[in-house]
């Protein structure tokens, strides 16, 4: 099927729908400008590719720092550029121009707080895998979350050979351990009763769904497939009254159970959007 029809057949679909489930993924951060790699990632982090090598920013957070005033370095360097200097971004607005007056809800693995920023409502939001702006006990011997806000602008023009003073170390304030970026990598993530909150509205929204419903997928890929690809695949299967439009620059395609059911686009999203938003 051509460009101009998919798209106005996934308008018609989304104009028609009671209710929009939307599932964003990095790739849709990526379009909306906050990419992990490439010049963003030189322009920002060029000390450190000197001195470890790294690659990207998604790898460089997994890179293993000999100290933590260099683990924390990098952390407010890339929680700095990825949560807190970015502000509002035109892909974002633009969804919620699209999404503003239907009946919908946001599942996101994204961590940089953007759908919040861009003026969504809180009680619409479900992130699953954490918040940039936030931080936790290492080891998770309790379950609260931190801000990290003024750390963060404390600390940026503090970094030198890519450590910051020992004295602005974060320390757990129960155990007195190391403290991390409440980011979802290994078994101590903690869920904190935000967390929950988010979950119970997901949960109690897709019980009430009872109508024709559009899975809207942005940008999702294989890192986390369990969290929005697959459930919105079976979701879409199971359900008679129901589409998947699906944006993926490199996995686009339906299941083939799911054939007549998706409509897939692997061109650039902000296209998609402005085409869409110039047909109200």
């Amino acid at each position: 099927m051509d460009f101009v029809k998919r798209l106005d057949n996934a308008k018609r679909a989304m104009d028609d729908a009671d209710y929009i489930l939307i599932g964003a993924g990095a790739g849709f951060s990526a379009a909306a400008g906050i990419e992990y790699s490439g010049k963003r990632f030189e322009d920002n982090f060029q000390d450190f590719i000197e001195k470890y090598g790294v690659q990207d920013m998604y790898s460089a957070t997994f890179y293993p720092y000999a100290t933590q005033e260099e683990k924390w370095a990098h952390w407010i360097r890339h929680v700095y550029v990825n949560r807190y200097s970015v502000g509002k971004t035109k892909l974002y607005g633009q969804l919620l121009e699209l999404v503003r007056d239907k009946d919908y809800f946001v599942l996101t693995t994204n961590v940089e707080h953007q759908f919040w920023i861009n003026g969504f409502d809180d009680k619409r939001i479900f992130a699953t895998q954490g918040d940039y702006g936030l931080m936790q006990c290492e080891k998770a011997c309790h379950n609260k979350l931190y801000s990290n806000e003024e750390l963060v602008f404390d600390a940026m023009d503090k970094i030198e050979d890519c450590r910051i003073p020992s004295d602005l170390v974060p320390k757990c304030p129960v155990c007195g351990g190391n403290m991390e970026i409440n980011v979802r990598k290994d078994n101590f993530f903690v869920e904190d009763e935000k967390w929950h909150q988010m979950y119970n509205n997901y949960s109690n929204y897709l019980k009430r769904v009872d109508g024709k419903i559009v899975f809207l997928e942005l940008g999702v890929g294989f890192n986390t497939p369990v969290i929005i690809r697959y459930p919105f695949e079976q979701m879409t299967h199971d359900n008679p009254n129901t589409t998947l439009i699906r944006l993926n620059r490199s996995y686009p395609d339906a299941i083939p159970q799911n054939k007549d059911k998706t409509i897939g686009f692997d061109e650039e999203i902000s296209e998609i959007f402005d085409y869409w938003l110039s047909r109200f």
